[in-house]
């Protein structure tokens, strides 16, 4: 089977994740060592909370990361014969960070210092310029995007940020423009909305800062070319080239993620079997509403890894 392994993003987090990875497994622990020794207490954070701090985004983003890594180490052990078969990786927003450092065009150190970097200098973009984000239900691209466009010419700042799945487009701007958006999706035929509970416009301009701290962190750290492609978001192309990689990472800042598009390419690459890494599954149920042709698992603890199926 030709297969992607996926890696979710923030949002997945929750206290208690990977705490029976890391007591079970070796392999696992040394991954969570490794991260407090870069991060001293990351480990306990993920294992015992609170949940108010490891839900601050300068928290969440190495958590997760931590955590997929842990995870993708368990999986590449227990299906060491299945590796031949991967064909692609990719990530959601965050999440295509561990996709890069599974695939070995990131170490995990560096990887880890640079999603410590991007969480820090969106939570300060953040308190720079506030925003937010609102899942809306029901409309296409088109139609989203349109609320966005009416909403911008009289002046408010409001983008489509996720194109996640027919039908669920996620908009990031000012806490004003968002209310204007979700007044807007309904009059326009939205069957719901849903504000997020964060207080960033992640990928959109309001992230310019972050991605201006950003580079200054990935420009110090290396990028090579990875084992297997990575579909990445900001224009759902698989990259190999380090230099492209690269320029990806610091557009997805302030560029939409295009999660639709990234699985429609991984189809084209010849993908049937799709793999979901994280700690909790977000990406599974995307996947099935692109196209349900495609077979796709997750993976979040020890059982789920041994209780994947290859069809």
């Amino acid at each position: 089977m030709s297969t992607a392994i996926l890696f979710t993003g923030q949002g997945s987090q929750f206290v208690g994740m990977g705490s029976e990875l890391a007591a079970s497994n070796d392999s696992a622990r040394s991954v969570y060592l490794e991260a407090d020794h870069i991060l001293p207490g990351l480990s306990e954070l993920c294992f015992q909370g609170p949940e108010e701090l490891l839900n601050e985004t300068s928290h969440t983003q190495p958590a997760v990361y931590a955590t997929e890594m842990a995870l993708w180490q368990v999986f590449r052990e227990r299906w060491s014969e299945k590796l031949s078969d991967i064909v692609c990786m990719a990530g959601h927003s965050l999440g295509e960070y561990s996709a890069l450092t599974a695939a070995g065009s990131l170490t995990f150190t560096d990887g880890l210092t640079v999603v410590v970097a991007r969480g820090q200098a969106m939570r300060d973009a953040g308190a720079h310029a506030p925003g937010g984000m609102l899942v809306v239900l029901g409309l296409d691209d088109a139609a989203a995007e349109a609320v966005t466009e009416d909403i911008r010419a009289g002046g408010a700042r409001v983008w489509a940020a996720n194109y996640n799945s027919p039908g669920q487009v996620v908009l990031a701007g000012t806490r004003e423009a968002l209310e204007l958006a979700q007044k807007a999706a309904l009059a326009r035929g939205a069957k719901r909305c849903v504000p997020l509970a964060v207080s960033v416009a992640c990928h959109t301009p309001l992230m310019e800062e972050a991605g201006e701290k950003l580079a200054i962190t990935l420009n110090a750290i290396s990028v090579t070319a990875p084992w297997v492609p990575v579909v990445a978001n900001v224009d759902a192309e698989p990259l190999s080239a380090p230099a492209l990689i690269r320029s990806a990472l610091l557009r997805q800042l302030t560029s939409p993620v295009r999660w639709s598009d990234s699985v429609v390419t991984m189809k084209q690459l010849g993908v049937t079997n799709l793999v979901e890494i994280g700690p909790k599954p977000v990406l599974t149920g995307l996947v099935q509403r692109i196209d349900r042709s495609l077979h796709i698992q997750s993976v979040s603890d020890m059982a789920t890894v041994g209780a994947l199926t290859w069809e």
